[in-house]
């Protein structure tokens, strides 16, 4: 296999890796979530309040992304976007969900920029919108 085909087996393999995070992220899949991160992953992110920093998988998810930013009542309702692409060689990913919980009906956006390393996310950098409110559509 030549190096331009190894190039694009990687990049097609990290493309479906920012699908697979977007899915398991709008299904609230802790388990696919943590699986998807490297066991050390170098994250930062920031949201409207505050910035963010781990080291590791489950402090990730479990301390961050599902134990601060989309809370157990939080429900997502709909991927109302999402695209995949790259940046040179870091990959990009953007979404847009459509979340309820009881204080109502929310937008939430995300960009996200990632490295992956055997088949693992190893470098993460999030910056959120922040829950935005939905007028009654």
């Amino acid at each position: 296999m030549s190096t331009d085909q190894l190039d694009a087996v990687s990049a097609a393999a990290s493309h479906t890796i920012g699908q697979q995070f977007v899915a398991a992220l709008a299904a609230k899949d802790r388990p696919t979530l943590v699986g998807l991160l490297g066991d050390e992953v170098d994250f930062q992110a920031m949201t409207p309040r505050r910035s963010w920093q781990e080291q590791s998988a489950a402090a990730v998810i479990d301390e961050v992304i599902l134990g601060r930013w989309f809370a157990s009542d939080d429900i997502i309702d709909r991927v109302e976007f999402a695209e995949v692409g790259a940046v040179g060689d870091r990959n990009s990913l953007g979404y847009r969900f459509v979340v309820t919980n009881a204080e109502g009906r929310w937008l939430v956006e995300q960009r996200a920029y990632l490295d992956v390393s055997d088949g693992r996310i190893t470098w993460l950098r999030i910056l959120c919108s922040g829950y935005q409110p939905i007028e009654s559509r």
